[in-house]
């Protein structure tokens, strides 16, 4: 409880997230007896959350991001925001997306918990281990726009929005794009360093 306390109300997590403490029957035994005792909330098939509480609503739903990164872990799949998501976060684009829908290196699925679904389609672009969301949102964005809409203006945006570190990675993960793609990250990073 300790270590769920120290992540603070709102987190969600999975059994995977305690392994360090022993054996996985003795963790999920654990966490079985926090949520019977209500310290902890079970939203779904192998995750909880440490609710965020409201004095007049009570329990509040996860963050879908939040829900997704505990989502990604129970999986072991890699997760990014969706070239939608990955737009707006950019400026590239105006529009909110009504569903919260990630990118994953897994295959398409609709995971659900506390209520809520959140979509999960397999990318097209690759999805970036140990690489920040601004990274993997350029990745994404790029794949939602499509070489075609991929112009001088969209290059100068991204170069705008990513910094060295970004940079770094992106030019590292190049072989595991479409050459198309791998070319735009070049533009951006000769946009970025000049």
């Amino acid at each position: 409880m300790k270590r769920i306390r120290g992540k603070g109300r709102g987190w969600v997590f999975t059994p995977k997230h305690f392994l360090d403490f022993g054996s996985r029957g003795a963790v999920d035994m654990a966490i079985s007896r926090l949520a019977q005792s209500n310290a902890i909330r079970r939203i779904g098939r192998g995750i909880y959350d440490y609710p965020r509480l409201h004095d007049t609503l009570g329990a509040l739903s996860p963050d879908p991001a939040v829900l997704a990164d505990a989502l990604a872990v129970q999986t072991g799949d890699k997760l990014a925001p969706s070239g939608a998501t990955a737009a707006n976060q950019l400026g590239l684009s105006t529009q909110v997306p009504a569903r919260a829908s990630y990118a994953t290196s897994g295959r398409t699925r609709v995971g659900k918990a506390a209520g809520r679904s959140l979509t999960l389609r397999h990318s097209r672009a690759p999805v970036l281990d140990q690489a920040s969301d601004t990274a993997n949102a350029v990745l994404q964005a790029l794949a939602q726009l499509g070489r075609k809409d991929v112009d001088a203006d969209v290059i100068q945006r991204l170069a705008a929005r990513v910094d060295d570190a970004d940079m770094k990675q992106l030019l590292q993960a190049r072989p595991a794009m479409p050459g198309w793609m791998g070319d735009v990250i070049l533009k951006i990073g000769s946009l970025h360093n000049g």
